[in-house]
């Protein structure tokens, strides 16, 4: 499932391609229908792809990092949204929750944090009477003892 906004985004890359394949007609060559090629349907140049990432990061005022670091940015951000791990996992195209979780361990302090604050709202929220509350104890005063 892609985010709607992607979504429309890459129909209007792939109807701009289609537009390439057009005029480049019978130098198209797209062979495995590739989704980001050059004008001519070729893969695109890592070199290219690589200066093309630069740019937008200094575009974007970003410090310089590998386009693969976007992709554990990507990850710690689902999971620090509180994104369920399985569904990271499935993403992220690991064969075992293990990876992921151990991987992105440093999101988990905030995670249990978080878990702290839900439980506690879930125990000590006086605003919903629906919910179990502590009852505060009670301050007995001691009867004087009868002689």
């Amino acid at each position: 499932m892609l985010p709607p906004g992607l979504a429309t985004d890459l129909r209007a890359h792939r109807a701009t391609q289609r537009q390439e394949a057009e005029a480049a007609g019978s130098a198209w060559r797209n062979e495995h229908d590739l989704a980001f090629t050059q004008p001519t349907g070729h893969p695109i140049d890592p070199s290219a792809d690589h200066r093309a990432w630069k740019a937008l990061l200094d575009a974007a005022g970003v410090r310089a990092a590998r386009l693969h670091d976007a992709r554990h940015t990507m990850a710690s951000l689902l999971l620090a949204q509180k994104v369920h791990p399985r569904v990271v996992m499935e993403i992220m195209g690991h064969s075992q929750i293990s990876l992921t979780l151990g991987t992105y361990s440093h999101v988990a302090p905030e995670l249990s944090t978080d878990a702290a604050d839900r439980m506690a709202a879930t125990l000590w929220d006086t605003t919903n009477s629906d919910k179990p509350q502590p009852k505060p104890e009670e301050e007995t005063e001691e009867e004087p003892e009868a002689e």
